[in-house]
């Protein structure tokens, strides 16, 4: 199968260029910014009907939460990425009769309470960021009158290893590991419950879920287990003989632009389960 892998040097498209590659029936072509622009629908129209890929993964992505909720300029960032890229990707991908995956996020739930979503339920956001991942899910599935063949993957709260991208973001828990050096005690939010999602394991997930062949549509893949980012801590900490003291808080106490869900657990109820995020954890942190 010939594909193309957009964002592909990205935290997930690392992993996803890596586990697609490595199947000799595949031929990947990774781009990332030095390759093309995104954001110039005519650039990428020709450069996909180029190479007319049978699948094409969109890995690109806004994802700074808290910038683009005052910040216009950012905002207008998170509304290009994340609404007018896929948009474009799947236009192609419509016009070149590929395959389109799309991974989308939690947090186009308001998760007001405390239960699970399912791969159905009610969409509606609580913040900026998550409008727009929610505009972008949508314009992708409107294409679906008109012949798109796509897979839409929601995760959250992804973590893994650390490509070689300068300007790769730090996950979560690299971040924690790097307080933890300099602070004696850390307060952390301890009232966002949802699912944490190991990188390797969701681009191990998508390629089965490519190959299973099952029905196009929204999926969740997301480690088993829900938790609170006050609880990832304090098993990073166990995990690491970390003696940093972590004291839960509330969301409100944490001083942020942008509104959080207070239970977003992804249910995935379409594909066998990942393995628990406290098992992926231990893999990530023995690396």
């Amino acid at each position: 199968m010939k594909i193309l892998i957009l964002g592909a040097n990205g935290n997930l498209g690392t992993q996803l260029t890596k586990v697609f590659g490595d199947d000799p029936e595949n031929e990947v072509i990774a781009w990332d910014r030095e390759q093309i622009d995104v954001t110039d629908q005519e650039l990428v129209d020709k450069k996909v009907a180029d190479i007319k890929p049978e699948l094409i993964i969109n890995a690109v992505a806004y994802n700074a939460v808290d910038k683009c909720e005052d910040d216009e300029d950012e905002y207008d960032l998170a509304k290009e990425l994340n609404i007018d890229v896929p948009r474009y990707l799947a236009k192609a991908a419509l016009t070149n009769k590929a395959i389109i995956i799309h991974y989308s996020s939690d947090y186009v739930f308001e998760g007001n309470g405390e239960g699970e979503y399912e791969e159905d339920y009610e969409t509606k956001s609580v913040n900026r960021y998550g409008k727009t991942k929610l505009m972008g899910e949508r314009d992708v599935i409107r294409m679906s009158g008109m012949g798109l063949k796509w897979y839409l993957i929601r995760t959250s709260k992804l973590f893994g290893p650390k490509p070689e991208n300068q300007d790769a973001k730090e996950n979560f828990f690299d971040i924690m590991l790097k307080l933890s050096e300099k602070k004696d005690e850390l307060n952390v939010v301890d009232g966002e419950r949802s699912c944490f999602t190991y990188a390797p394991d969701l681009a191990k997930a998508t390629k089965e879920l490519v190959e299973s062949e099952k029905g196009f549509g929204i999926y969740h893949l997301v480690n088993e287990g829900p938790a609170t980012w006050y609880e990832g801590v304090k098993e990073l900490f166990r995990l690491k003989n970390i003696e940093t003291k972590v004291n839960p808080i509330a969301s409100e106490d944490l001083e942020r632009p942008a509104k959080r869900p207070k239970s977003s657990v992804l249910k995935n109820t379409k594909l066998s389960p990942l393995r628990s995020w406290k098992e992926a954890l231990a893999e990530y942190v023995n690396l």
